[in-house]
């Protein structure tokens, strides 16, 4: 399991680094999405603000075998928040629940020098129940926003996370 989780993280870790090295002309925006600036993803993390820088955030919807899934990602240099909504199906609100595994949203801490020692919270996790929500309440074709909040735990060591406040206003790659 924990190779697995190491797997995961790594191919996570190669997808910022494609992402991120694609260019985004957009500056503008309305600031909507529940209060986040233009292609970020803001929350509170423990209490601790979070922003993530525009360049390392984005949205994505891809469809396969009749089914969309939603991925939403927004990056630090020290944090990250990546949200997951598979049998996505527009502007609502999606659960995350221990009762549907293909919605999710994690929080993770990369640690750059030792990617093994990398920390991941994850939601949902066994027995949790529903943790979270993420509201989606506007959609076009090149942008997505909403708010989010989640509950998530660390399967190395059990410590939990409380990601409240979550807003996104988030560019749609093409």
């Amino acid at each position: 399991m924990r190779t697995l989780k190491h797997a995961v993280l790594l191919l996570m870790c190669f997808s910022l680094m494609t992402f991120s090295s694609c260019s985004n002309d957009d500056d503008g925006g309305d600031g909507g999405g529940g209060g986040a600036a233009a292609g970020t993803i803001t929350a509170k993390i423990n209490g601790s603000s979070f922003t993530s820088l525009e360049m390392t955030s984005f949205a994505n919807t891809t469809t396969g075998g009749g089914q969309t899934t939603l991925v939403m990602q927004g990056n630090t240099q020290s944090q990250a928040i990546n949200m997951i909504i598979n049998g996505y199906d527009g502007v609502g609100t999606y659960q995350l629940s221990d009762d549907n595994v293909f919605r999710s949203a994690s929080y993770i801490e990369p640690n750059i020098s030792d990617p093994m020692a990398t920390q991941t919270w994850n939601a949902p996790f066994q027995d949790s129940g529903v943790v979270g929500e993420i509201k989606i309440s506007e959609e076009t074709d090149t942008n997505i926003k909403g708010t989010f909040n989640f509950t998530c735990k660390n399967s190395n060591d059990g410590t939990t996370k409380n990601v409240t406040e979550g807003s996104f206003n988030l560019n749609k790659q093409q």
